[in-house]
């Protein structure tokens, strides 16, 4: 399916590895030109040469507003007018809702949240100009439905999708849609740092923690990046158009809300 979205310039955040390249992988596909972000210069030069298809790298921390504005500037620079942003950023560490103090609570605000926001609100004047954009940001399936030892990446993400619904109602007549993918339980580095810790909480050896979530699956098998990218395109292109403020689960069933 041609997504008509060839020759347009996306930003994608977290986009040298797992989920959020993935997405990057898929855009360029479409013909979509990619500027990757990342905390590692290395890793997202790295990515964008895989990627191809002119991608560029704009490496920086997404918590810091300074880094924020750069990589937009940087990104535009390369590319052109972004008109599809993808916003994703490694999430806060698993445990206990009791047992993070502030101090990481608002690292988690200020990467998973509020970095989202402040990305949107610097392209939103390209896609007005342009009378396009697509917001995609990346969340998880623990919006819908809260897993254990996940509270602070629980209660970030979902500030923030209350803060892109309202972003879709003011943007839309603009042209531009904002909606949500909510990853399940994806067999990428973030996942790895959750099994490893329920495995030592447990006492049992982490392949047994891995393969007990993977059979918490419906479908038996835990998430892949090639599972994501896909949809994360589809909710860019010309044919999602009319969708928007919208959280699209990619969990294999795992989830259970009725709506």
């Amino acid at each position: 399916m041609d997504l008509g979205i060839s020759g347009r310039s996306a930003l994608v955040l977290g986009g040298s590895q797992g989920l959020g390249m993935a997405c990057a992988q898929a855009l360029a596909e479409a013909g979509v030109t990619v500027a990757v972000g990342g905390r590692d210069e290395d890793k997202a030069r790295r990515a964008a040469k895989q990627i191809g298809g002119g991608a560029v790298a704009v490496p920086g921390d997404v918590s810091d507003s300074a880094a924020r504005r750069s990589i937009v500037e940087r990104a535009r620079a390369a590319l052109g007018p972004i008109t599809i942003l993808v916003t994703n950023a490694g999430g806060p560490p698993p445990g206990p809702v009791e047992s993070h103090d502030e101090t990481v609570w608002l690292a988690a605000l200020q990467t998973n949240m509020l970095a989202a926001i402040d990305f949107a609100r610097l392209v939103l004047p390209d896609m007005r100009d342009a009378g396009y954009g697509r917001i995609v940001n990346v969340t998880s399936f623990t919006v819908r439905e809260p897993y254990p030892n996940m509270g602070v990446a629980t209660g970030v993400r979902a500030g923030l999708t209350g803060a892109m619904r309202s972003l879709s109602h003011e943007v839309a007549a603009d042209g531009i849609t904002v909606n949500n993918l909510l990853p399940g339980l994806m067999d990428t580095g973030a996942l790895e740092r959750v099994y490893m810790a329920q495995a030592e909480k447990k006492g049992i050896p982490a392949q047994e923690a891995k393969s007990a979530m993977a059979e918490s699956v419906p479908m038996r098998r835990l998430g892949r990046p090639a599972d994501f990218g896909p949809a994360c395109a589809f909710l860019c292109s010309v044919h999602a158009g009319y969708i928007t403020g919208q959280n699209l689960t990619v969990d294999g069933g795992l989830s259970r809300p009725l709506l």
